[in-house]
């Protein structure tokens, strides 16, 4: 007996890992991208509001792949879908590494398949991370994301290192791609299969479940179903209030407060520090609090940090204003990701539902806080986030874990 628990044990912990280091590998690579925004600016002489319709590329990418992801991930697995993207955004990286030498247009390109690959990626790692959950029987989710906010830390400090000592975005940027691409590839062999056999509903034969055309129809339906689409309102908001961070902090510290690329390259590896520790201790708080508790209040404390980031007299108190904004958007996403994935009949397609609406936040966001930066100052701009973390707030009792079928 202990010999077959060790057998099952194992290749459930060698997924673990294995999903650990999709999600740390795809923080890495997004904020070595962003790490290195002020300078790409600076060379295309981008003003805020066209700097955000450069950015918005990513957005449009996931935004295309996510509709497809639920499909593709049930057709070919978690584990090859993610293996096609890290290459795709290997390709990605590479354009954007030379193309922001000649033009507005190849780094666009660029960031458009940059923006696909990680959409498809997102799900399909969020498809294997719940799937682990479910296996070990604990509330591993946040910690998943928690394995991406370590990579986006680890890629802000190395992007702050290399503005630092001056080292070129081309070859900061393709050895990011090369690293990212070999890791995750070597990696995700580990994988396991996205469903137990207990997880197929029993009085749907095999055929239908395996049918492209009956998981369009069940994608379809999908977009139907209140709570989903409720998560997805959910997650949407959260999604702003952390790819505002992501996008923009950098640029307001030094726009706002005057301080230099590195001091406000060090500013967003302070937000993502304190969104990695968010999302490693908010397990043990969701299994005692509860999802929707815990979430509220993680919400106000992100209202509380965003005032000291776009109010503070110093630069110092922009950083504990950034730390605390972090700090309270951690959890919001990840635990839209598992409610949606609560049911694991319908986790594929619920998870790319939830996934799509989230990702609409990188759609507007951009452009949105552009625009209003051009009019009020990028730093004034972040202002509008707070109102979708009140949304968030009035929508967190959609996630509330569903009763167990019996």
């Amino acid at each position: 007996m202990s010999t077959t628990t060790e057998m099952v044990a194992t290749p459930v912990r060698q997924a673990t890992r294995a999903v650990y280091a999709a999600f740390i590998m795809l923080g890495f690579a997004g904020a070595s991208w962003a790490s290195r925004i002020p300078q790409v600016r600076d060379e295309l002489s981008l003003t805020p509001s066209r700097l955000g319709f450069v950015l918005l590329a990513i957005a449009a990418g996931s935004v295309v792949a996510l509709p497809l992801a639920g499909q593709i991930v049930a057709h070919f697995g978690s584990r090859r879908t993610v293996t096609a993207m890290a290459v795709i955004l290997w390709i990605a990286v590479t354009g954007v590494a030379f193309g922001y030498q000649f033009g507005v247009l190849p780094v666009v390109l660029g960031l458009f398949c940059f923006g696909f690959a990680n959409g498809a990626w997102d799900v399909a790692m969020n498809v294997q991370g719940a799937v682990v959950e479910r296996r070990l029987g604990k509330a591993i989710m946040p910690r998943f994301h928690a394995g991406f906010s370590v990579g986006t830390v680890a890629g802000a400090l190395v992007g702050a290192l290399a503005v630092a000592v001056h080292l070129s975005v081309t070859i900061h940027l393709l050895a990011v791609g090369v690293v990212v691409a070999i890791v995750v590839i070597a990696s995700v062999r580990s994988f396991g299969p996205d469903e137990d056999p207990a997880d197929v509903v029993p009085d749907q034969p095999a055929h239908a479940v395996s049918a492209p055309a009956g998981r369009l129809r069940r994608t379809l339906a999908t977009w139907r179903e209140p709570r989903t689409v409720l998560i997805g309102l959910f997650v949407l908001a959260f999604a702003f209030t952390e790819g505002v961070g992501i996008d923009w902090i950098s640029v307001a510290m030094i726009d706002g407060y005057g301080v230099s690329a590195a001091v406000g390259t060090l500013a967003f590896a302070v937000f993502l520090a304190a969104m990695t520790a968010g999302r490693w201790f908010g397990p043990g708080w969701l299994d005692r609090y509860g999802r929707v508790p815990v979430v509220r209040v993680l919400a106000v404390v992100s209202v509380a940090g965003l005032a000291l980031f776009v109010f503070g007299p110093w630069p110092a108190v922009a950083f504990a204003g950034a730390l605390l904004w972090g700090f309270g958007a951690s959890l919001g996403f990840p635990v839209g990701m598992s409610a949606a994935a609560d049911d694991p009949a319908h986790a594929a397609p619920r998870v790319s539902v939830v996934a799509t609406i989230g990702y609409c936040a990188f759609l507007g966001g951009p452009p949105l806080i552009g625009f209003l930066g051009d009019h009020f100052t990028v730093l004034k701009a972040l202002l509008a986030v707070m109102v979708l973390l009140v949304v968030a707030i009035a929508l967190a009792s959609s996630i509330k874990p569903l009763k167990a079928r019996t």
